[in-house]
């Protein structure tokens, strides 16, 4: 069966009989961010520059590792980032600082996996205001990243940056639930920089580079080459799964496709194949699987490669920004 998200990347009849729904979602979503620009809803400002790495479309365009190399990009030029994130798919209740040594069901995947792959502080919260001041009140940010958020109109921000997997685009152009759209297309005429994910015709992409594979219980760390003399599952619970299955069968591995929802919580009956073949997941599903039984889960890394274009003007404008700010409170 396909899921719903299969549906929103072709012309079909069960997105024209969820327009309907759509309008309406098109209509709330209009009336919401007019209703924040006029001011019948409050906005709170940070005591730092705020860059807000988002989508208008749901899930699947590589915003996760973007943010995490914008982070150590920062890092490199002299800043102090932070970054605060909403915790999908946790079972938070207040607001919370994430170590390395959180736990996925209470923080979330993705901040998890922030966390551990940066040098940089992580809170989260569904209040992302409240998030924001938090990781402040504990940590000397000069700069905070909002990981997704680009809706959360209740934070102001001073940039925003918008992800666009360059393959898939926007799908079929529908707001949810016909489509993939969280706001419309023009919105991307409103943010600082449009990031895609893939060749495209921009100067502003990236590309998503699988690492060597390290083994989530032993700590062994093996090329993708290594894994290509014998079947192995695949198997991954993000936006879009059909990705990570390509770039494995692009590297050589003959693999058996196991896609679950994104945020999915792994037990172990998921992985409780009938051989022995060695599990191959993405890093975002690995934070999830520390308390699995199985030794032979292996995370797969990527790294996101920034064009010279997109690394240089992400730069230019935080540079502005922190001067602009910096002019203000003198």
């Amino acid at each position: 069966m396909k899921s719903l998200d299969q549906y929103w990347y072709s012309q079909n009849l069960l997105a024209w009989l969820l327009l309907p729904l759509s309008w309406l979602f098109r209509l709330a979503s209009l009336i919401r961010r007019w209703m924040y620009r006029v001011k019948l809803l409050p906005s709170k400002s940070m005591p730092v520059p705020v860059i807000v790495i988002g989508n208008i479309a749901v899930g699947g365009t590589g915003k996760t590792p973007l943010l995490i190399a914008l982070c150590d990009l920062l890092l490199a030029s002299g800043y102090r980032p932070g970054v605060i994130s909403r915790g999908y798919g946790s079972a938070l209740i207040a607001e919370t600082l994430v170590s390395s040594e959180s736990v996925a069901a209470e923080v979330g995947d993705e901040p998890l996996l922030i966390a551990r792959r940066t040098a940089c502080p992580v809170a989260v919260g569904k209040n992302r205001v409240a998030a924001a001041t938090l990781l402040l009140q504990h940590h000397d940010c000069d700069l905070l990243l909002s990981d997704d958020g680009l809706q959360h109109y209740a934070l102001q921000r001073d940039m925003e940056v918008a992800v666009v997997d360059a393959e898939r685009m926007h799908g079929n152009g529908y707001y949810l639930p016909a489509g993939p759209l969280r706001e419309p297309v023009e919105r991307l005429h409103s943010v600082d920089l449009v990031a895609y994910n893939g060749a495209g015709d921009s100067l502003h992409n990236f590309s998503l580079e699988q690492m060597a594979a390290e083994n989530i219980k032993t700590g062994a760390r093996a090329e993708l080459t290594e894994f290509a003399t014998k079947p192995v599952h695949a198997v991954a619970g993000i936006g879009h799964p059909q990705r990570f299955f390509e770039q494995l069968s692009v590297a050589g591995l003959t693999v058996s496709e196991h896609a679950f929802a994104d945020h999915h919580v792994y037990v172990d009956a998921d992985l409780n194949f009938s051989d022995t073949n060695d599990i191959l997941m993405t890093e975002k599903d690995a934070v999830k699987c520390d308390r699995i039984k199985l030794n032979t889960i292996w995370s797969v890394p990527v790294v996101a490669r920034l064009s010279p274009r997109l690394e240089k003007d992400f730069l230019d404008r935080v540079h502005s920004i922190v001067g602009c700010r910096r002019g203000v409170d003198a």
